[in-house]
């Protein structure tokens, strides 16, 4: 068994982080290095390392991930848009071997990005 990831040491409140919203199958936590106004980070759980080594039986929960994203976005307000990202392996900007989703706006989020 891997060793605990810090989202699975923040989910067991070893690491403190600010929590924007939980429920039974995800915690929303504000990210310590935003790259926008608003970047809030919705995590499950049980842990999955990276999306695609999601299985079928995670559908459910990747499904309530994105839903949950949406309500977090609506309820920071980001009215005039906002950006959902999901980052997989090294070169696609993944920091923590933990699947989580990135909620960002509250700016003009620029195209491409990075």
């Amino acid at each position: 068994m891997p060793s605990p990831s810090l989202f699975e040491r923040i989910i067991a409140r070893e690491i403190p982080a600010r929590i924007e919203h939980e429920d039974d199958q995800c915690i929303a936590i504000h990210d310590i290095n935003p790259q926008a106004p608003v970047h809030v980070l919705v995590i499950p759980k049980r842990r999955i390392d990276r999306l695609g080594l999601a299985q079928a039986s995670d559908q459910a929960l990747l499904g309530h991930l994105l839903l949950t994203a949406g309500q977090l976005a609506a309820r920071l307000q980001l009215t005039q848009g906002f950006r959902v990202v999901i980052n997989h392996g090294p070169h696609g900007g993944e920091s923590v071997p933990h699947l989580h989703v990135h909620v960002l706006g509250g700016r003009a989020l620029h195209w491409p990005p990075g």
